[in-house]
Formats: C-alpha cells, structure tokens, sequence
C-alpha cells in the first residue's frame, strides 16, 4: 500500500510570522497536534503543541511569539508514493508518529500519522511504529531526566 491511500489530505498550514497563540488555536480547532509551517511555497518546519509548552511557555515567552522561534525547522518527511510499511519502519526508527507527505515535486500533499496507518492497515503497521518510537533514547524521552 502506498502513504497517498493513508494519509489526511486535508492538511492545514502556519507560516513563521504566525504566532504561537495563532498555532494553538488552529490547534484545538483542529484536536490536532501537529501543523506544517510553510514559507512560499515550500516546507520549512513544523510544530507541535509540544513546541509551544516547551520551547516558548516553559520559557517564558509570551502568546504573540512568532511560530518561527519554537518550530522544528528540520523536516523529516515522506514521499505520496512511498510504500507504507517502509515508511512506518522509518517511522519508528526516527522515532516520529507523524510525517508530512510530499510530492515528487517536494510539494506538501498530506500528514501521515500512526492513525492514519491503523485506520487503513490495522494494527500491526502502527503498532510496530510505535513501538520503535517508544525505545528509549529518542528525542522526546523522559529516561535519565536529572531531578
């Protein structure tokens, strides 16, 4: 199966100069945690309501923040024609439960997350991703944190 027939095609799109106010209000509108963040026409970041709480409100910084200060600007990112299970393979290897989804002209077509793949492939293709993304030692874990 190929990620173009799993993935959300409705995808909605931040720019940097939003604010992180802006960002968490889409998100809740949306009950998504995740937004692309797009200059022009090309894909420059992401970010997440993990951003916000971390990199800006456990900072200090204020609502009007422009979303370019707390995004992750390195993009992992997958292909529409991309086979699926290679994908959640990397997935899990990356330790990621979304990705956005591009065209071979490295357009923004759609988000992949581990929902998309159990709505579509059962259990067994997101439950592999996730327990890849449960490892210890990825980017978000909460092992060895220093009290």
């Amino acid at each position: 199966m190929k990620v173009s027939e799993a993935m959300t095609q409705d995808v909605h799109i931040a720019t940097p100069e939003q604010s992180i106010r802006d960002a968490a209000a889409e998100m809740a509108t949306l009950d998504a945690g995740i937004l692309p963040v797009r200059e022009g026409d090309r894909l420059v970041g992401m970010v997440t309501d993990r951003d916000i709480a971390i990199r800006a409100v456990a900072k200090g910084m204020g609502p009007s923040t422009q979303i370019r200060e707390v995004m992750t600007a390195e993009v992992k990112y997958c292909y529409e024609d991309d086979d699926l299970y290679s994908v959640a393979q990397n997935m899990a290897q990356i330790q990621v439960r979304r990705l956005p989804v591009l065209n071979r002209d490295k357009r923004l077509v759609g988000i992949l997350s581990l929902a998309d793949m159990a709505l579509v492939e059962g259990p067994d293709t997101a439950g592999e991703a996730i327990i890849g993304i449960s490892e210890p030692g990825g980017q978000h874990t909460q092992t060895g944190v220093p009290r």
